[in-house]
């Protein structure tokens, strides 16, 4: 946590865009922590409150569509081949899709206040064949909403202390 908040403090709108768009790929980013900070810069005004939210949410969906794209492409045949190393097995792979197939394009918007999960909910959209146009609409909707919770959160933090 210090390290986002070193590169933050140091890099500013640089560092969001680029933690948000790995961390949302799946590398280990603290993503609330590091939007409810956010939220709290802009309050204090080291950071323009508009200018934070929409590079939040540009990192944040950037990642969304990587993620995707990885998952249309490398997806299922990579999963069934690797996922033993993150206990993926076919069987755990099989009731996720149904569970994706289940509730669709809401699962994007709900898996983004879930840790952990949001990261695999555009891989599986892209292995499951979701379309782009639906995709980016309900992903968009989750990192606007997301984006918009933690960064007033952090705000609001800011502003009572």
């Amino acid at each position: 946590m210090d390290i986002v908040k070193d590169l933050i403090s140091k890099n500013g709108y640089f560092a969001i865009y680029g933690l948000l768009a790995i961390g949302i790929i799946g590398l280990p980013v603290p993503d609330e922590f590091m939007m409810t900070f956010v939220g709290y810069l802009s309050s204090i005004s080291v950071l323009n409150v508009q200018g934070a939210f929409l590079v939040s949410f540009l990192g944040s969906i950037s990642g969304m569509i990587v993620s995707y794209f990885i998952g249309k492409k490398v997806g299922k045949p990579f999963l069934r081949k690797h996922g033993k190393w993150i206990k993926m097995t076919p069987a755990r792979l099989e009731k996720l899709e149904e569970w994706f197939n289940k509730y669709g394009p809401w699962t994007i918007i709900i898996a983004y206040f879930i840790p952990g999960v949001r990261h695999f909910a555009s891989y599986i959209s892209g292995m499951n064949g979701m379309g782009k146009r639906k995709y980016f609409i309900f992903a968009g909707a989750g990192a606007f909403s997301w984006c918009l919770v933690f960064t007033t959160f952090g705000y609001f933090i800011g502003v009572l202390t």
